[in-house]
């Protein structure tokens, strides 16, 4: 079976293409796909021990079986229904703080929480001139809804989950990515669950960002490597 894998930030930078075709056997697992691509594929074998393997949208390790017309993707570390409000977005245009603040926000709602993140100009000594942001969209949107699964299974009082991703070119003090989490009152969770809100999305929601400074360019990845409890049907443990 021929499978096409799609690339993403430094890997698809690596192998100068944003897909590449591999010929599997028909019983060939995740593993047989990672090792031919680390022969037939050089410039890709260094950053295969750290990277992640999508199948489908959702995180697959090495014993897994392919199949004919499985939608597979290859990606650097990344940089459920509820009678509540919820947005998830992968988005090129500018974010508006007031508008996503109004998306969460309730007749019962006396508490919003709010994290957003800009793009620095200076950082531990070098100058950024902009930022160029890249997600697995299908994939991005569907791992920030489990993050919100997640959220509420922590901090059942929460009420609505807004999370927007900019992808695109930004420039210095332009948002990148924004958090906005109501609930009733303020000792609800609303702090504590935008924090881990943002900090699981850097774990699991595959977007990257090149910075591009006066030194030229690079990608920035992260070092988390998800594991199987990560997927989205797995359970969700409480503190």
């Amino acid at each position: 079976m021929r499978i096409d894998v799609q690339l993403f930030a430094t890997l698809r930078d690596r192998a100068g293409s944003k897909i590449v075709s591999v010929d599997l056997p028909d019983d060939a697992t995740v593993a047989h796909l990672i090792e031919h691509i680390g022969r037939h594929y050089p410039g890709l074998a260094e950053a295969l021990p750290t990277s992640i393997v999508a199948v489908n949208q959702e995180f697959a390790f090495p014993p897994m079986p392919l199949k004919t017309g499985d939608e597979v993707a290859l990606f650097p570390p990344v940089s459920g229904g509820s009678d509540f409000p919820e947005r998830f977005r992968i988005t090129d245009d500018r974010i508006d703080l007031n508008a996503l603040v109004a998306e969460v926000t309730l007749e019962t709602t006396g508490a919003v929480c709010t994290f957003t993140g800009t793009v620095r100009g200076q950082s531990t000594g070098r100058e950024t001139i902009r930022l160029d942001y890249e997600a697995y969209a299908p994939m991005a949107e569907v791992k920030m809804r489990q993050v919100a699964q997640e959220i509420r299974a922590r901090w059942p009082h929460i009420q609505g989950i807004s999370i927007v991703q900019r992808i695109g070119r930004l420039s210095v003090g332009e948002f990148t990515v924004l958090i906005a989490v109501s609930a009733g009152h303020r000792y609800d969770g609303v702090f504590e669950a935008a924090r881990y809100g943002i900090d699981r999305l850097k774990e699991i929601v595959p977007v990257w960002k090149k910075e591009i400074g006066a030194r030229g360019e690079e990608w920035i990845e992260g070092k988390y490597l998800p594991t199987p409890t990560d997927r989205e049907n797995a359970s969700v443990h409480k503190p």
